[in-house]
């Protein structure tokens, strides 16, 4: 695109915590004279909103990628144009369950600028209401165009420029009142994808699972429809998944459910403390339809009234156009975006940014992608991005060591450092801000963040138990064994 206008017209797609940074960031760069954050929700917060008219379900089959369940929905071939509303499954539905509070402390759970109104760990409620207020504090709520879909993205030849390319976003926006979907296109020069990684539940397959599923409807469902303990009063249950999200679940069921609560995981780590009321069992190895539940050691159990799957999820990118852009935007096989640089740009899309694909320190995280997506926008970086074949040596080292130390792609390593070196490269690209204000800086990542993360880890080793020791001014408190209610980002 050499040659071509700057970019001055970008689209973020979610308004969730990522979208809220990538916002402010695009803002105090002062350099575009249009940008719109599309969120299909009914107001900003992302996963943090809590849906509480959900039941419990299944959701989606056993063994299946988002791709088969999550379809892209067909835009009608005249724009604008007004439709009937459309019943079609996008699960749109978060995965917050009543007593959850976050499980990272506030210090590095909260962007640099703001900090959490209280802490370290607050409930999901004061999570949400944190990004909703990010977008007044920095004045970008007028930026919003709520209850809008983007159904589909598709790169296209740019008028005003020779060779160049920009987007087409085909959206639908719900209008409650007359319960019919508006839909029209808008063009942009470039986007931002800030969808998040919890949208598909992920659910493995076991043998027998799908039969059993169709003998006792409604026995199976997974984390993401859970709510309340008490719908689950006095009945037999087992929780499957090694994550916390799972720990916490199980723990949530102990005051009300038939105890022990079945706890059916991978290989426990040496540290693990026991949970009162909580027994566990090794992975399901069989379904059977008589009711009985097989184990990889050869135990079984009967009489099950409910199996909760805590196995994750799959992130889904339905609008993605993969005809007009020449390829799928994610690998479900090796759970990794495809041609990706820092898991923050992309090698064949210099217009195209994500941000919260990781699997890192959450909020803080963001911030480093959205300032370096921003700033390469303006075209103000302080260094510029390596050459293609020079990503691609990336994405190929980085997929290598994902292996080597049984990690997914997109988790960063806090004790090899590979979170660090990760930053300090965003960092050194977006560089400072202009002397009179335009941009804004990366966040410093000094010794009491780092202190911060390698106290977390730690806590997470020993899973049950939240050990977070430290002075009373370092923002950190020591927590009982049941007190907490927390969500996995593992």
């Amino acid at each position: 695109m050499a040659g071509c206008p700057k970019i001055k017209s970008v689209a973020v797609i979610g308004a969730g915590a990522s979208g809220a940074i990538t916002a402010a960031a695009l803002k105090a760069e002062q350099s575009f004279d249009r940008i719109r954050i599309f969120e299909r929700r009914e107001s900003p917060g992302g996963m943090w909103l809590f849906d509480a008219g959900v039941r419990p379900s299944l959701v989606v089959p056993p063994g299946t990628i988002a791709p088969v369940v999550d379809i892209p929905l067909e835009a009608p071939k005249i724009l604008p144009c007004v439709t009937p509303t459309n019943r079609q499954e996008r699960f749109s539905r978060t995965p917050i369950y009543s007593s959850l509070m976050t499980n990272t402390p506030s210090v590095v759970m909260c962007f640099s600028d703001v900090a959490f109104p209280r802490g370290p760990f607050v409930p999901h409620h004061v999570a949400r209401q944190y990004v909703e207020s990010y977008f007044s504090i920095h004045q970008t709520d007028s930026l919003l165009v709520l209850n809008t879909t983007v159904e589909d993205l598709s790169q296209v030849a740019s008028p005003s420029c020779k060779g160049g390319k920009e987007w087409k976003l085909v959206l639908r926006k719900h209008e409650p009142v007359q319960d019919v979907d508006i839909w029209w296109e808008e063009n942009f020069d470039a986007v931002v994808i800030a969808t998040g990684h919890y949208s598909i539940p992920n659910i493995p397959h076991v043998k027998g699972l799908n039969e059993y599923i169709e003998k006792f409807p409604g026995r199976i469902v997974h984390a993401k429809t859970y709510r309340k303990p008490h719908i689950f009063t006095s009945q037999r249950v087992v929780v499957v998944g090694s994550g916390i999200s799972a720990i916490e679940i199980a723990k949530d069921l102990v005051p009300v459910a038939q105890l022990p609560v079945y706890m059916s995981r991978r290989s426990a780590p040496k540290a693990l403390i026991p949970i009162e009321g909580v027994e566990k069992r090794p992975m399901i190895s069989e379904y059977l339809l008589n009711g009985r539940i097989l184990f990889d050691n050869g135990e079984y159990l009967d009489d099950v009234d409910a199996v909760i799957y805590c196995t994750g999820y799959q992130p889904s990118y339905p609008f993605w156009n993969v005809k007009a852009n020449g390829r799928p935007l994610w690998d479900y096989e090796r759970d990794k975006l495809i041609n990706s640089y820092l898991h923050t740009f992309f090698q064949d899309f210099p217009n195209l940014g994500i941000v919260g694909i990781q699997r890192a320190i959450t909020f803080r995280s963001f911030e480093y992608q959205a300032v370096a997506l921003a700033r390469s926008f303006a075209g103000r970086n302080a260094v510029d991005l390596p050459t293609v074949d020079e990503q691609v040596e990336w994405e190929r080292k980085a997929d290598e060591e994902s292996r080597a130390n049984n990690r997914t792609f997109h988790a960063l390593g806090v004790e090899d450092g590979g979170l660090r070196l990760w930053m300090e490269m965003l960092y050194k690209f977006a560089g400072q801000c202009t002397l009179s204000g335009k941009g804004r800086n990366p966040p410093v990542f000094g010794e009491k963040e780092q202190e911060v993360v390698m106290k977390q880890k730690r806590a997470e080793l020993l899973s049950e138990r939240r050990i977070l020791l430290g002075q009373p001014d370092d923002g950190w408190i020591q927590v009982g064994e049941t007190k907490y209610k927390l969500l996995g980002f593992v």
